[in-house]
């Protein structure tokens, strides 16, 4: 064998080590991306549930992010509040266990623990749009069957005072640099709003992010909290 020959073929075979060694790094990220980041983004959207459970238990403060389901305006989240959890999100159609926690802000950080509120739209239950964004894939994806939701299914937001049922109107795919889904009327810009609404904004294909996926409503109902859970919330018997 020529010294020749016996360098190129431990060249190749250390070229095959290193293609090896970086498809096994590459399968380990993708097993990460797909399914643990999915145990720990579900962990910390329990921790943010049960946080907003015992808040919800504590009288509420004055100047605190509400809901104005009690017939006044709704404080907005200050500086203080982002990163908080305030509200839930069910889709029925996504199943009736299904629940998110909606926290302030659309930060990476935010969205690895629920569904994030867009700042500066409005909160649930306000006059305005209460617009929502949410993963889906990877990061517990909340919305990863959006795409399941149809024209006339509801959205049901629970707040510390009241269940406030949307109907979802109609569904857009839209360029990513659309951000005038979530203006107070989506697609007029500038126009007082008159309507209590709702968007939720998320990526589409599910893979992939060079398209959104959006759907709008409309408040149907507000409902006391002491009448317990609206009826597409509740099973039959």
């Amino acid at each position: 064998m020529s010294r020749a020959g016996g360098a190129a073929r431990a060249g190749a075979r250390g070229l095959g080590e290193l293609l090896i060694t970086a498809g096994l790094v590459l399968l380990l990220f993708v097993a990460y991306q797909l399914v643990w980041t999915n145990v720990e983004a579900n962990r910390a959207q329990d921790r943010v549930a049960d946080d907003i459970r015992e808040d919800w238990q504590r009288p509420a403060a004055t100047g605190t992010v509400g809901d104005g389901t009690d017939g006044t305006a709704a404080k907005g989240p200050g500086p203080g509040d982002f990163g908080r959890g305030f509200a839930f999100v069910r889709i029925p159609r996504l199943g009736l266990d299904y629940s998110v926690p909606v926290l302030e802000g659309i930060n990476l950080d935010v969205l690895a623990r629920g569904v994030g509120h867009y700042p500066r739209t409005a909160m649930p239950g306000q006059v305005g749009n209460f617009a929502v964004a949410g993963h889906r894939a990877t990061n517990g994806e909340p919305f990863a069957h959006l795409d399941r939701v149809r024209a006339n299914d509801v959205v049901v937001v629970e707040t510390r005072r009241a269940w406030l049922t949307y109907v979802v109107d109609r569904t857009r795919i839209v360029r990513p640099t659309d951000t005038w889904v979530i203006d107070p009327v989506p697609g007029q810009s500038g126009v007082q709003p008159t309507e209590r609404l709702i968007t939720l904004t998320t990526c589409n294909p599910r893979w992939a992010s060079y398209e959104r996926l959006i759907i709008f409503g409309h408040l149907e109902q507000r409902r006391p909290k002491s009448e317990g859970p609206p009826p597409e919330l509740q099973r039959s018997a």
